[in-house]
């Protein structure tokens, strides 16, 4: 009898719960879906999330904490006072990027590198200038580049094995902006949200329309003006972190055949594969980056031989068949994301 006079007692409390989740739903689904721009690490970014107020002030300040940590092209930055060999401690921006970046490129066998700039830069301004770096400059660049010739410490004091070693973060810290940022919104209890930067994505919860966020693989094309957007797929990433890397438009030719302007940081030189486009699918985006830079050093065969041993990784390659026109391979988890 008085558990049934306790049950009786409990419905009241039931009825207000449930009316009072109904409530909070209803609200949510009521609230405003807004879109903050602008621009970070030389590029765009686009920034949809629902929620009750206007975040752009507390989103533009979490980007400029990253850029002040990690652009190599401000003068004030701590990787810049790190590449002059300023007496500095690493604050939790440049720790987490170099940790992911040091934990991808031992996964990789050094096809991810944050010294490899002084090679992509002396190619990338002979590919514009038609004169391709000779053998002395390449071994000359080589003696500094290398992720083992640098390391972090207990106290987060970087250590170089050659002054002369240069840090680039770029090809991680569009990435691991959109994972800062999404922190951010979350913070807030923002459960519905797109972060783009860049091309690198990050989203959680469903879109305006109450549906999963889609996203769109560009198709490699020779369109240096880059007019053409035509896509290859699309693909739901909902709740998912999204990074592709792959030189859509510069390609340079070989005995016929297309390759990506993309260098190898282990023989100083391009790589010469198939590989034109990497899409990466991860838990964060930050390592999302990594692993698509690596697999396009890498080439579609090693690239695969990595996935097998992470199976929460999951990737769509573009690349140029036996006759040069393009072909696509994906990795089984991915085929339920792809959108008809």
């Amino acid at each position: 009898m008085n558990r049934r006079k306790s049950l009786i007692w409990q419905i009241p409390f039931l009825v207000l719960l449930i009316a009072g989740t109904v409530f909070i739903v209803i609200q949510q689904r009521n609230m405003p879906y807004r879109t903050n721009r602008g621009l970070i690490f030389g590029t765009e970014y686009t920034i949809t999330y629902q929620n009750d107020r206007d975040l752009g002030k507390e989103i533009e300040q979490a980007l400029q904490h990253v850029d002040n940590s990690l652009s190599p092209f401000n003068p004030r930055s701590l990787i810049t006072k790190m590449n002059n060999n300023e007496d500095t401690i690493a604050d939790k921006f440049f720790t987490e990027v170099y940790r992911i970046a040091r934990k991808v490129s031992e996964d990789t066998g050094g096809a991810f590198d944050i010294t490899v700039a002084p090679l992509v830069n002396a190619w990338g301004f002979g590919f514009k200038e038609g004169i391709t770096p000779d053998k002395h400059t390449i071994d000359s660049l080589l003696q500094f580049v290398g992720y083992t010739k640098v390391r972090l410490d207990d106290n987060r004091r970087l250590h170089k094995a050659d002054p002369r070693l240069l840090l680039d973060c770029s090809a991680v810290a569009k990435g691991y902006g959109c994972d800062v940022v999404a922190k951010v919104l979350r913070s807030h209890d923002v459960q519905n949200f797109m972060v783009e930067i860049g091309g690198e994505v990050v989203t959680c919860g469903v879109n305006e329309r109450r549906l999963p966020w889609r996203i769109g693989v560009t198709k490699p094309s020779e369109d240096p003006l880059q007019t053409s957007q035509e896509l290859q797929t699309v693909l739901n990433v909902t709740d998912k972190a999204m990074a592709t890397s792959g030189n859509y438009r510069n390609f340079y030719y070989k005995g016929g055949k297309r390759y990506a302007h993309t260098i190898n940081p282990q023989t100083g030189y391009p790589v010469e594969h198939s590989l034109l486009s990497a899409t990466v699918l991860a838990r964060d985006c930050a390592t999302a980056d990594a692993y698509a830079t690596s697999f396009m050093v890498m080439g579609m065969d090693r690239a695969r031989e990595v996935l097998a041993q992470h199976p929460e990784l999951m990737a769509y390659f573009i690349y140029s068949d036996s006759e040069g026109k393009n072909a696509v391979w994906f990795s089984d988890t991915l085929r339920d994301k792809i959108c008809e």
